[in-house]
């Protein structure tokens, strides 16, 4: 099956060896330069159990050339076309000893650059001055995530787990789902691979069971122009894209 097709079919793909050795170090070098220096930063998050970047490629642009590697420009004409640009990114660096957990759920908000009165956007939602809102249903079908691994990622140390198709089911509350007659999928990914996956996907995460540290950079793409005047906060355009 193809990864399109897997896509399409699942709601994710996994893809090993995106980056090579030198190209995860040098991310590894990017990030921890920065983050030294901003610890205080409000995008920044840091507890015992998380420490995320929100608007991380904005935080940290000097990793975007890395992150866009050919391979990565590739994979997204190859699987989805051309147009596509970032509409939100965060980085995730999980502890060895995390007992930090996310229960299922869909992504089903987008970041804005204001709030406004618009037919079929709702669940308005303001944290950190950013602006948060759930959009109609097609334009969360149509835009996908890439979550790059900078560590080996295991059922262990809190590898997302997925109800295989649930993207297909539009948004539902959980309880809808019927747990007895669904697909679980634990996605193990490698160092230097991806998983692409659609917002709709019911996904989850566990606990760190093995100490061994668990980075990943989430970043979100779609090629829609939002309605009126509202904007995608984040919104950045790859460069020969």
């Amino acid at each position: 099956m193809s990864y399109r097709n897997e896509i399409n079919s699942e709601g994710f793909t996994i893809i090993n060896n995106v980056y090579d050795e030198n190209e995860i170090e040098k991310l590894i070098s990017l990030i921890e330069n920065v983050t030294e220096n901003k610890a205080g930063n409000t995008t920044f998050r840091k507890s015992e159990d998380l420490f995320a970047i929100r608007q991380f490629h904005k935080e940290i642009p000097e990793t975007l050339d890395s992150i866009f590697n050919q391979n990565l420009k590739d994979i997204i004409e190859d699987i989805f076309g051309k147009g596509y640009f970032i509409t939100k990114s965060i980085y995730f660096d999980k502890p060895q000893k995390s007992n930090w957990f996310v229960s299922y759920h869909q992504d089903l908000t987008i970041s804005v650059n204001k709030k406004m009165e618009i037919d079929d956007f709702e669940n308005w939602t303001v944290k950190q001055n950013q602006f948060a809102v759930q959009p109609p249903k097609e334009i969360l079908e149509s835009n996908f995530t890439i979550r790059i691994h900078i560590d080996k990622t295991t059922k262990d140390n809190g590898a997302l787990k997925v109800i295989n198709n649930s993207h297909s089911k539009g948004i539902l509350r959980i309880e809808k789902l019927d747990f007895d007659n669904e697909k679980e999928t634990i996605c193990e990914v490698d160092k230097g691979g991806i998983m692409i996956m659609k917002p709709l996907l019911f996904h989850a995460s566990n606990k760190t069971t093995n100490n061994e540290r668990r980075r990943v950079i989430h970043i979100e793409f779609s090629r829609q122009e939002l309605p009126e005047d509202l904007e995608w906060s984040e919104k950045t355009i790859l460069q020969n894209n």
